[in-house]
């Protein structure tokens, strides 16, 4: 491995990595101007620029020395942990700093951060835990929602509460929502006098290979078949998108198996430590590389290096299960739009190439796009929140899709039972307890119930 690639796998400052030379070199360069100045002067904005164009991490640096800021933080909402430590670290070497000092993170049960950072990036959990205990939002000028067009149930949420927080309490909070591919027409309306900022990505074209025929096998043995493919007709680093970590494990066991040593299998989830996601990242010197990643390689992460893209076509979703009253995480088909920001990770480089693991008939059949979890997922969680925050009822905030009136309903009557809530809708004693604990509602009972008994024995 060259130097450079030595220190960013380390996760040391790259001394050539200078802050002016990538300002001037990728897309997002020449919309920064007209950024500073809509948070200047509207207090909000929306971001729309593709994955790699570098508005993740050149955007709050771009606005970490605004006069509106005075020396307040910006904290920026990343949807999942890996992307998280990654968006942090990248600007910190940009700064050739350390991790830590002008940009830090924090997830849950991870935090590196000290009394010199400005820029914290975190996952959406952690700023509705900072917005329950401080309201104000004291030390923060800007709020950042990068990556919003996944639409998570806690980035809406989030967004609502901060929403809540600039028309009551903090006029001067400024807002930015980032997006690779969102419907700005409905953000817009949602965020009245926001001025829409679109930049153009620099991709390459993308060859497009389909199945004669639906698969017959698993997931897994079609990606396999579709790896082997892939490398014996193209060169390079290859990106396989599967749906989770257990698929990620079995297809990486028989890689190994069958592939020659000269070809580098690097899984890459959530779940891995730290070391095994750096190596992922970063390209293997003189060996060939096979990233076998979930979903948060579609837009979330930049994974150096990659030129064709292997494509399952699944993904895994949360999903409510009346039933059960618990949400479950369901295999589902991916959507057009997230099709087609997998196909982009193969034209960062050059012309690439997609292998997508199933057929032309089944393509059309494909959904436009996934619909917000919010509409999918269980809403105990959720209201516990807003009841904590001072909301009974969804439509005292604004929501750019509001909480479905039947799944609010029955996740009421869960609190109730669990006398989280009072029959007003009010949060009690116990529910805070709840909030506390920061699990589903359900899970925090009984720890709340186990510990108690404990106490009485």
């Amino acid at each position: 491995m060259d130097q450079p690639s030595a220190l960013k796998a380390a996760g040391k400052p790259d001394p050539s990595d200078t802050p002016n030379k990538p300002m001037q070199d990728l897309p997002i360069t020449p919309l920064l101007p007209e950024l500073r100045h809509a948070l200047a002067d509207a207090g909000q904005a929306i971001l729309v620029a593709p994955p790699g164009s570098g508005k993740t991490t050149l955007a709050p640096l771009a606005l970490l020395d605004e006069p509106w800021l005075q020396g307040r933080k910006i904290i920026m909402l990343e949807p999942r942990r890996l992307a998280t430590r990654a968006a942090a670290r990248r600007m910190a070497a940009l700064l050739s700093e350390r991790c830590g000092e002008r940009v830090g993170y924090q997830v849950r049960f991870e935090r590196e951060v000290s009394p010199q950072t400005r820029i914290e990036v975190v996952t959406e959990g952690i700023l509705t835990r900072r917005l329950q205990s401080d309201p104000e939002l004291k030390d923060v000028g800007l709020v950042i929602f990068d990556e919003f067009h996944e639409r998570s149930l806690q980035a809406d949420l989030s967004l609502a509460l901060t929403l809540d927080v600039r028309a009551g309490l903090r006029e001067d909070l400024r807002l930015l929502v980032m997006s690779a591919t969102l419907d700005t027409q409905a953000l817009a309306g949602h965020l009245p006098g926001a001025p829409v900022i679109v930049g153009e990505g620099r991709s390459h074209p993308v060859s497009l290979h389909y199945l004669e025929r639906p698969p017959q096998g698993g997931v897994v043995e079609t990606a396999l078949k579709g790896v082997q493919r892939a490398l014996a007709e193209t060169s390079g680093d290859l990106l396989l998108f599967l749906p989770g970590s257990g698929e990620i494990r079995r297809a990486a066991e028989r890689l190994k198996q069958t592939l020659p040593e000269s070809v580098a299998v690097l899984p890459l989830y959530g779940d891995l430590k730290r070391s095994e996601q750096d190596r992922a990242l970063m390209p293997q010197s003189g060996r060939r590389r096979v990233v076998l990643a979930t979903s948060i390689a579609e837009t979330s992460l930049t994974i150096e290096g990659i030129g064709t893209v292997v494509d399952s076509g699944w993904s895994r979703r949360p999903c409510f299960d009346p039933n059960s009253g618990l949400s479950r995480l369901r295999t589902v088909r991916v959507s057009r739009a997230a099709a087609e920001q997998r196909a982009g990770r193969a034209g960062r480089l050059g012309p690439g190439h997609c292998y997508r693991l199933w057929s032309a008939a089944e393509d059309g059949r494909l959904a436009t796009a996934h619909p917000p979890e919010l509409l999918e997922a269980d809403l105990a969680p959720l209201v516990l929140e807003l009841a904590s925050w001072g909301v009974a009822e969804p439509d005292q905030l604004h929501w750019l899709d509001p909480p479905p009136r039947g799944a609010y309903a029955q996740a009421r009557e869960l609190l109730q039972r669990l006398d989280a809530l009072d029959e007003q809708g009010r949060i009690t004693a116990t529910g805070r307890e709840m909030v506390r604990i920061a699990l589903h509602p359900r899970l925090a009972y009984m720890l709340l119930h186990a510990g108690h008994r404990q106490g009485l024995a």
